[in-house]
């Protein structure tokens, strides 16, 4: 029966062994500088960013896609929410009861809420809640969050000044 190998099956790993070998990690040194480049200033060009780590501006765009693509690098507008009409954060602790994740799906999908953390320790989960105002705030919490079965009970943290957030891990 081993003598009987399919054919296709052979010449796939003929074929595919090889490249694999070769293929470089995506994660290298030269892709955590360019991603320091990006987080320094995410619009810079890419010719600009090839000069800085070596490469070509196509190396560089070529680079970029495939972080993008392993879902390593994403890029995104952040705005300072108090400056667009925000003016209310808050970190919100949970104790639940039943299937965790299923919860955090169900609180990931209200729109005020920017993320949501599975814990170990005092809370199941944080979420955090970006809102216009205090009235806000206690409407998701009173009557979105505290109001699903899962939700046993809340602590709520409001910010009272946000005085870091960083973007930049992953390179160092």
């Amino acid at each position: 029966m081993h003598s009987q190998r399919n054919p296709l099956w052979s010449t796939l790993v003929k074929e595919e062994t090889p490249r694999m070998s070769r293929k470089p990690s995506i994660m290298d040194d030269i892709s955590k500088a360019i991603i320091e480049q990006l987080q320094a200033d995410g619009r810079m060009p890419y010719a600009a960013i090839g000069k800085v780590v070596g490469l070509s501006e196509a190396a560089v765009r070529q680079r970029v896609q495939r972080l993008v693509d392993a879902d390593m690098l994403q890029f995104a507008a952040i705005t300072n929410p108090a400056h667009v009409g925000f003016h209310r954060q808050a970190m919100v602790g949970i104790h639940a009861t039943g299937d965790v994740e299923r919860l955090a799906k169900k609180i990931g999908d209200i729109p005020e809420v920017t993320y949501v953390v599975v814990t170990a320790g005092s809370f199941d989960l944080l979420a955090e809640v970006v809102c216009e105002d205090d009235e806000q705030l206690l409407t998701i919490v009173n009557q979105r969050i505290r109001r699903l079965p899962e939700v046993h009970s809340t602590e709520t943290f409001v910010y009272m000044k946000l005085t870091k957030q960083t973007y930049t891990w992953g390179t160092r």
